[in-house]
């Protein structure tokens, strides 16, 4: 028998690392449950800083453990994908496959400038509603990304032009979400839990947005012409352990497939080459991105070029 005709073995299909992400997963959705059991048992400011830590997690797992299963899914089963899939979906409140199709045109345009029409190919992209080629400014891009993409069956639809079988998961997501978030909210109210799934769904929201100033701060200051240069990285190694390694971003773009516990790898090979040709790199976390004086050099579409010491004032735009 050749090595080529040798069966797979092992439960994971990329990396037994994955044992990291799935796990976290698993936790992150029985936390929400736990949260819902002991809701009548805390206090207000209890509950307000659990829900914003709830929706810090979102963020978190958006960038993380369902960014990272999106590229490389966990399991060699396609059944456990899928279970694993309604277990991130309802632990963010977002259907992962949904997540996924809009995540994969994120890939295609690559944070792209609209074209002669006024159309990205990258429903995402800081420029879409930027000006004159340059991208929106951050509140805005933050606060309005999330409602922007289409409504839950018009995904399904699209998603369904190429793959039907992953437009009804996308479509069982949905109503999973729909259907255990509608129990949560009818059996609390006759047990002293009513806020809990309205005041949830905002905060997943708040969580949207939290991924979409990461999103912002890893694109703010690339260059959407050049494939090595698409993403903007960091390599603040606490960042990168809780966030799996997602402050390689330009690496990422430039090689999506690569398994997250490989980054590391990937950005030794082609350090010189990003070098030459001048991959932007800020020092924060891509969430802390505007506390960088690399940020405020980029001009947006209601900001102009900031000038600081060291700079040529006669470059400012």
């Amino acid at each position: 028998m050749t090595s080529s005709s040798v069966p797979h073995r092992g439960l994971f299909r990329a990396s037994p690392w994955d044992v990291v992400p799935a796990t976290l997963a698993l936790v992150q959705l029985g936390l929400v449950a736990a949260f819902f059991v002991a809701w009548p048992a805390l206090s207000w400011p209890s509950r307000i800083s659990l829900l914003l830590l709830y929706a810090f997690s979102v963020g978190w797992n958006l960038n993380s453990v369902a960014h990272n299963f999106i590229h490389n899914p966990f399991f060699r089963s396609e059944r456990l994908n899928r279970l694993m899939s309604l277990v991130i979906t309802l632990a963010l409140i977002t259907p992962q496959t949904m997540y996924r199709y809009v995540h994969l045109k994120h890939h295609a345009g690559n944070a792209d400038r609209p074209n002669a029409d006024g159309v990205t190919i990258d429903p995402l992209s800081i420029y879409q509603f930027g000006r004159d080629g340059k991208a929106e400014p951050m509140l805005s891009y933050v606060f309005l990304q999330y409602f922007r993409d289409d409504d839950p069956f018009a995904l399904a639809r699209k998603i369904g032009v190429k793959r039907p079988r992953e437009a009804r998961q996308a479509l069982f997501e949905f109503w999973s979400v729909i259907l255990v978030f509608g129990a949560l909210l009818a059996f609390g109210i006759v047990s002293e839990r009513w806020a809990f799934t309205p005041l949830m769904v905002v905060a997943s929201y708040l969580g949207q947005c939290l991924s979409n100033l990461n999103g912002y701060y890893e694109h703010l200051g690339g260059n959407p012409d050049k494939p090595i240069a698409w993403g903007v990285s960091t390599y603040g190694r606490i960042y990168n352990w809780v966030f799996l390694f997602n402050g390689y971003h330009a690496e990422h773009h430039y090689r999506p497939k690569v398994h997250w516990t490989k980054m590391t790898a990937l950005h030794r090979q082609i350090a010189e080459e990003q070098r030459r040709e001048g991959v932007s790199v800020i020092g924060w976390a891509h969430f802390l991105g505007f506390l960088d004086p690399k940020t405020h050099r980029v001009p947006t579409a209601r900001r102009r070029r900031v000038v600081l010491a060291g700079d040529d004032p006669s470059v400012a735009s």
